[in-house]
């Protein structure tokens, strides 16, 4: 059992318990979108039983977390795949699917909680992602938690940006992102916070 925690939020283990609203954010036509992807037209029974699958034989070289809040609400899902133990990298993922915790920092404290684990304790150089041409949201989120835009990449029939971060420049900007939540966390304690800290 892994558990992370963050300033706003708590990676842990996947459960069955969240198949059901996996199969609500997965059938949703903007949430699909955002991620390039289709929404599930499968039945809700036929996914139950991949999600039963996927944690009884857990794809090599990933690791898929939920994301909590601090009091216990699922919020979303982040995840490493690929990892290729030669180059010592990994592609992340993320996806925020209750809307009512978007633009509140919860996908930069994932991001950066699941980002602390792979340098620190899984030991990788290099983490990247692929996020959307035209998403600049996304970009930028991800910009604040230390990737770098290196180039344009078609897949599927999009086009996407490929995002990075090394090790190596993560520990050098420790002291940034330390204070980077020192601010986050001052600017939502005050009687305007959407959620507590």
């Amino acid at each position: 059992m892994v558990e992370l925690r963050g300033a706003r939020i708590i990676l842990r283990d996947k459960r069955i318990e969240d198949a059901e609203q996996d199969y609500i954010w997965r059938s949703d036509h903007e949430l699909a979108s955002l991620d390039a992807a289709f929404p599930l037209t499968m039945s809700y029974d036929r996914f139950l039983k991949l999600a039963e699958d996927q944690m009884r034989y857990p794809t090599p070289g990933s690791h898929h977390f939920a994301t909590e809040t601090l009091d216990g609400k699922f919020i979303g899902n982040c995840m490493y795949y690929d990892l290729d133990s030669v180059k010592m990298q990994a592609e992340l993922g993320i996806v925020i699917g209750d809307r009512d915790y978007w633009s509140n920092s919860y996908g930069y404290d994932a991001v950066t909680t699941l980002l602390d684990h792979c340098f620190n304790e899984k030991k990788l150089e290099r983490v990247y992602l692929h996020t959307l041409e035209w998403n600049k949201r996304a970009q930028r989120c991800f910009e604040k938690c230390g990737f770098v835009q290196v180039r344009p990449v078609r897949r599927m029939s999009h086009d996407f940006i490929l995002m990075e971060v090394f090790r190596e420049d993560w520990f050098a900007k420790a002291e940034e992102r330390l204070a980077a939540r020192f601010i986050n966390r001052e600017e939502n304690t005050g009687p305007q916070a959407v959620a507590p800290e």
